[in-house]
């Protein structure tokens, strides 16, 4: 017998057993190293100076934009997953201007939005903290985002804040921008409370309004309420205004229609106080960085020496600012110049048409048109001009206008004329101004 035929075979589970805790152990180890493994890249990808760069990059290729974040970054996965980026910039690829800028981001998200990939846009809370916004930018940009994308309305659960932020635009910016808005759900009522301040050199707005919604969607109704501060130079209008209306969100413009507009106001220049309450009514649309109110009712009522007066017509604010009424003054003021006779005589209403196409301060000249039976005056004029004669209540007994008056008669310090023609000549009116 030989040597291999003396070494006894041994067979069965006893045999096995060995083998299979080797195998079980190579299997273990290698679990064991992946998952150190996973476990290293998991820590190296939650760093925030790695993570971040990969949430931005993937953010940014959604929107075509560049988004950078170069301050510190915190990222938190315990409980509700939190981001804050700093010093964050976002901006079209190889543009000098970003569309945002921002000191610091918060944005808070329940787990339930990573795991559906936004299928339902659920944050808990969104801050910015001196966010700037400019708006060349951003209009160049959603005119190359693709026709017809669907926005979603997201839920915030625990509101959005923002501090300190500002909106650049050419010629005008709106800083000191604070927002506060509780929370928002696509079906239900919306507060918010927005504040901050509109400069226009020399033309500045502070305003404080609280913003209601009954639900953010199309056709929902909206209500403005609140203080705001017109100021130019000497003098200010403190208001109270409101606004209300069914709101709709178009591709490109926001509609109120018909909206509602009230203002209670003040005009303050020295020692004069001239109140007066305002009153609109019309659609009124935003497209193309213009406000248009058209056609729309207007009806002012006001103290000695403001007049009151119901008309219709077109108003537009934008770069420019656009009126264009036609209406009647019930009678005129006492406290104005006293007309001659036989017009200031009449009953008759005086039928007017205003029209102003310049600056949004009102700084340029305006045309008015004035009728009362068979006399027409024609003028040019300055509002603050005007404005600064009726403060002075002295000095020259005729207003700084410049036009003309025609009536087949008058009766001027008891002498009777004929056939009148008068021209008025404000030498601060250029004859190249524009006649309205």
């Amino acid at each position: 017998m030989s040597a291999g035929e003396n070494t006894p075979r041994v067979s069965g589970p006893g045999a096995a057993a060995p083998s299979r805790r080797r195998r079980w152990l190579r299997r273990l180890v290698i679990i064991v190293v992946v998952l150190a493994l996973l476990s290293l890249l998991a820590t190296w990808l939650l760093q925030p100076k790695q993570l971040v760069p990969l949430i931005l990059d993937r953010a940014g290729k959604a929107l075509g934009l560049e988004i950078t974040a170069s301050g510190d970054a915190e990222v938190r996965l315990r409980g509700e997953p939190q981001l804050v980026l700093r010093d964050l910039v976002a901006r079209e690829p190889d543009a000098k201007t970003p569309i945002l800028r921002a000191g610091r981001v918060l944005l808070a998200l329940p787990w339930s939005s990573l795991r559906n990939r936004g299928k339902d846009v659920v944050i808990e809370r969104i801050e910015l903290d001196a966010p700037v916004l400019d708006v060349p930018a951003l209009q160049a940009w959603l005119a190359k985002r693709p026709p017809g994308e669907e926005t979603k309305i997201p839920v915030l659960t625990d509101g959005l804040r923002i501090a300190n932020g500002r909106i650049d635009n050419d010629g005008w910016r709106i800083e000191n921008i604070a927002v506060d808005l509780p929370s928002l759900h696509p079906a239900q009522a919306a507060n918010a409370r927005i504040r901050g301040r509109y400069a226009d050199a020399p033309t500045s707005i502070v305003f404080d309004l609280a913003v209601a919604l009954t639900r953010p969607a199309n056709d929902a109704g909206v209500a403005v309420v609140g203080p705001l501060t017109l100021q130019r130079g000497d003098w200010r209008l403190p208001a109270t205004i409101t606004l209300s209306g069914p709101l709709h969100l178009g591709d490109d413009d926001v509609a109120v229609n018909p909206a509602r507009f009230g203002a209670s106001a003040r005009y303050e220049s020295g020692d004069t106080r001239l109140p007066f309450l305002l009153g609109l009514h019309g659609p009124l649309r935003f497209d193309e960085g213009t406000w248009v109110l058209a056609p729309v009712g207007v009806a002012l009522r006001g103290d000695e020496p403001m007049p009151g007066f119901d008309a219709r017509g077109a108003l537009a604010l934008g770069r420019r600012l656009v009126i264009e009424l036609d209406g009647a003054l019930p009678q005129w003021p006492a406290s104005w110049p006293a007309l001659p006779a036989p017009v200031a005589g009449s009953a008759s209403p005086l039928p007017f048409a205003l029209r102003y196409i310049g600056q949004p301060d009102l700084s340029e000249v305006a045309g008015l048109r004035l009728r009362r039976d068979d006399t027409a005056f024609d003028s040019r004029f300055r509002l603050y001009d005007v404005l600064g004669w009726i403060d002075r209540q002295g000095g020259s007994p005729l207003p700084p206008l410049d036009g003309r008056l025609r009536s087949p008669q008058l009766e001027i310090s008891g002498a009777i004329l004929e056939g009148v023609d008068i021209v008025l000549d404000d030498p601060d009116i250029s004859p190249d101004d524009p006649v309205p």
